[in-house]
C-alpha cells in the first residue's frame, strides 16, 4: 500500500516495473489463458425451465416505488459528510401505459404522468463531522429518521402517511386482533453498548413513548436499530442506505394500507413493483415477518396482493446472465435453497436462504432475449417456500405474469417502464445532482 499525498509532499507511485515478475509465471499465464477463453465457463446443469402460465388476467392499476441515494463527503479534513435521501411512489394504469411509446416515449406524456400521479419524500443525514446545535450526530439522526417517517417533508399530498403505514405494519393493525405492542428492541439509551437486551418497545398505536427500563424517551422508527451501528457523533454510509430501504418498503406498502381500509376489492387488479429485491437486511428485517403475515392473511381473506421486485444488479442477476440465454422463451426457473446455496451463492451453509430477511421468493423469468427478469413474488410463507418451491406458493403469480408483457420497455433490456418512470423520480443522478447538492451543503458552511 503505497503513501498518500499529503499537504506538504505528493504521495508514493507504484513500481513501474513490478508486474515483470507476476507475467512470467507459468501458473499466471494458464490462469489468463482460462479468464479469456469463452468455453470455459461453469453453467449449471440442474435447472429445470418451466413455462408461463397463460391463463392469468392482466392487472390494471400500477404502483412502483424507489430510491436514491447520493452521500457528498468533503475533500478536506474533517471530512465531512451528509447523505441525501429519495424515495418516490408512481401511480399508473393500463391507460396511460398504452399511450406510451416503448422505444420513444414522448418526453410530454411521461411529464404529465409524473407530474399526476408521482408522489416523493425527500430527506438527509448528517453523517460525520457535521455540527448540529445541542445535539450529538446519534441523536440527531434518531430524530431524523423519526420525523422523516412522520412528516414527509416537500410532499403535502403524502403527509403522514408513511407513519400510518409502519403503524399499520408493525402493529399488524391489518389482523382482526392486532399486536398489544411492538416487537421489543435494544434502546438508543440503556443498551449503549449493543448487549442485545431488547428491553425497549412500545404499547399498541405508539409512535413514541418512555423506555420501560431507563425511562429515556424512545422513537417507534428506533425499532429499525440503526442506532446500533452509530457512535455519538460518527454514522457509516450504511445508514442513510437503510433509511432508503425502508422508504422504498413503506412507499409500495401504503396503496395496500389505503386499499385495504377503504377499498379492499381494489387489490384484486392492482400491482405493486418495488426496485430491488422484497428484502430488508439485518435489524431491518423486524419489518419482514409482519409483511409475510399480512400477504398469507390477506390471501386466506380472498385478497391476493399481487407485487414483485425487480433485482438489477446483484449475485441473483449475474446468476441470470449466465443462465438465461440458454432458457426457452416464456418460461421460468423458480431456484430451491440447495441450488441457491451452491450455484449462486457458493455458499456451504446449511441455513435457509432468506428466511428472515426476505418477504418473496427469487424466480427467474425469460419472456424473449431481450426480456430476461430476476423478480421476487410474495408467498407469505417464512423462508419463502425455497425448501419445495412451486408456483402455488407464489401469490397471484399467474395474473402478474400476465400483465408482463403490457409493462415492457424497449428503451434498456430486461426494463419495465414503471419501474423505469419511478427511477425517474427518485433519482440523485451523479451529474447534477451530486453537484449542486455539494454547492447547497457547503453553503451552510461558509
Amino acid at each position: 500500500m503505497p503513501y498518500q499525498k499529503g499537504n506538504r509532499l505528493p504521495g508514493e507511485r507504484a513500481s513501474k516495473i513490478g508486474h515483470l515478475e507476476v507475467i512470467q509465471s507459468p501458473l499466471v499465464k494458464k490462469l489468463c489463458e482460462s479468464f479469456n477463453d469463452p468455453k470455459i465457463i461453469h453453467s449449471p446443469q440442474n435447472i429445470t425451465w418451466q413455462s408461463l402460465p397463460s391463463d392469468g388476467t392482466p392487472l390494471n392499476i400500477i404502483f412502483s416505488s424507489d430510491g436514491s441515494i447520493q452521500t457528498i463527503e468533503s475533500n478536506t479534513p474533517p471530512y465531512k459528510a451528509i447523505s441525501f435521501v429519495k424515495a418516490a411512489l408512481l401511480k399508473m394504469d393500463q391507460y396511460a401505459l398504452n399511450k406510451l411509446d416503448k422505444e420513444n416515449p414522448h418526453p410530454f406524456l411521461i411529464r404529465d404522468i409524473m407530474k399526476e400521479s408521482a408522489l416523493f419524500h425527500a430527506t438527509s443525514f448528517p453523517l460525520r463531522h457535521v455540527v448540529i446545535e445541542n445535539k450529538s450526530i446519534y441523536h440527531a439522526i434518531r430524530e431524523i429518521l423519526f420525523e422523516s417517517v412522520k412528516d414527509m417533508g416537500f410532499n403535502d399530498s403524502l403527509g403522514g402517511a408513511l407513519m400510518e403505514t409502519l403503524k399499520w405494519i408493525a402493529y399488524e393493525k391489518w389482523n382482526d386482533t392486532p399486536k398489544t405492542e411492538l416487537e421489543h428492541f435494544g434502546c438508543p439509551h440503556c443498551d449503549v453498548n449493543n448487549s442485545g437486551q431488547s428491553n425497549a418497545t412500545l404499547t399498541f398505536d405508539l409512535e413514541k413513548g418512555k423506555c420501560p427500563k431507563c425511562g429515556n424517551e424512545i422513537f417507534i422508527t428506533d425499532m429499525f436499530g440503526l442506532h446500533q451501528n452509530m457512535a455519538e457523533d460518527y454514522a457509516p454510509n450504511q445508514v442513510a442506505s437503510d433509511y432508503m430501504s425502508v422508504a422504498e418498503t413503506l412507499m409500495i406498502l401504503t396503496p395496500i394500507r389505503y386499499f385495504w381500509e377503504n377499498r379492499r376489492e381494489v387489490l384484486k387488479n392492482t400491482l405493486l413493483i418495488k426496485d430491488g429485491p422484497l428484502s430488508l437486511r439485518a435489524t431491518l428485517a423486524k419489518l419482514s415477518a409482519p409483511i409475510r403475515r399480512l400477504v398469507k392473511y390477506a390471501k386466506d381473506k380472498g385478497y391476493n396482493i399481487h407485487m414483485l421486485g425487480q433485482e438489477k444488479s446483484g449475485v441473483f442477476y449475474e446468476h441470470l446472465q449466465l443462465i438465461g440465454n440458454n432458457a426457452p422463451d416464456n418460461s421460468y426457473f423458480y431456484p430451491n435453497n440447495t441450488y441457491i446455496r451452491n450455484e449462486i451463492q457458493h455458499s456451504n451453509s446449511n441455513s435457509i436462504y432468506g428466511s428472515d430477511t426476505n418477504y418473496g421468493a427469487k424466480v427467474f423469468i425469460k419472456i424473449n432475449a431481450y426480456n430476461k427478469f430476476i423478480l421476487n413474488v410474495p408467498t407469505g410463507i417464512k423462508g419463502e417456500g425455497v425448501e419445495n418451491p412451486t408456483t402455488n406458493n407464489l401469490i397471484g403469480f399467474n395474473n402478474i405474469v400476465a400483465t408482463l408483457p403490457k409493462l415492457l420497455s424497449n428503451r434498456f433490456e430486461g426494463a419495465l417502464v414503471p419501474v423505469e418512470l419511478a427511477n425517474g423520480v427518485a433519482s440523485l443522478s451523479t451529474y447534477p445532482s451530486v453537484q449542486i447538492l455539494r454547492l447547497f451543503s457547503e453553503s451552510f458552511h461558509q
